[in-house]
């Protein structure tokens, strides 16, 4: 195998306006994508380097709101919770872990993350 990376995640979201919001407006990513072919959009928002998120409808089987898990980084976690808390965004933590300090949130859908610093 030659993979060195992971490109993009999907995140499957219900109103990709309110999750460009959402992502761009409270969580600070910017957007990498927007283009429109069709019926279908492709959203792709993430931070300067790195991974990035296409926040798509959902595949036929699927539904808005089952991804749970994903982990982001931060350099000043407190910061980064008082913006989002700020923004309205229901966070819980931050608190003590083996590994280090975390607090998690969702997003509109449901979408659930790991924020840690």
């Amino acid at each position: 195998m030659a993979i060195n990376t992971v490109k993009t995640v999907a995140v499957f979201v219900s109103d990709q306006d309110r999750a460009r919001e959402f992502y761009v407006g409270a969580l600070g990513l910017e957007v990498k994508v927007d283009q429109t072919f069709g019926d279908n959009r492709w959203l792709e928002v993430g931070a300067p380097a790195g991974t990035t998120l296409v926040l798509h409808k959902p595949f036929p089987g699927t539904s808005a709101g089952g991804g749970q898990g994903t982990i982001v980084g931060t350099n000043d976690l407190d910061a980064d919770i008082a913006r989002l808390q700020a923004a309205g965004v229901i966070v819980e933590g931050p608190n003590e872990m083996p590994w280090g300090k975390q607090a998690t949130f969702a997003d509109p859908d449901g979408n659930g993350y790991v924020l840690q610093g």
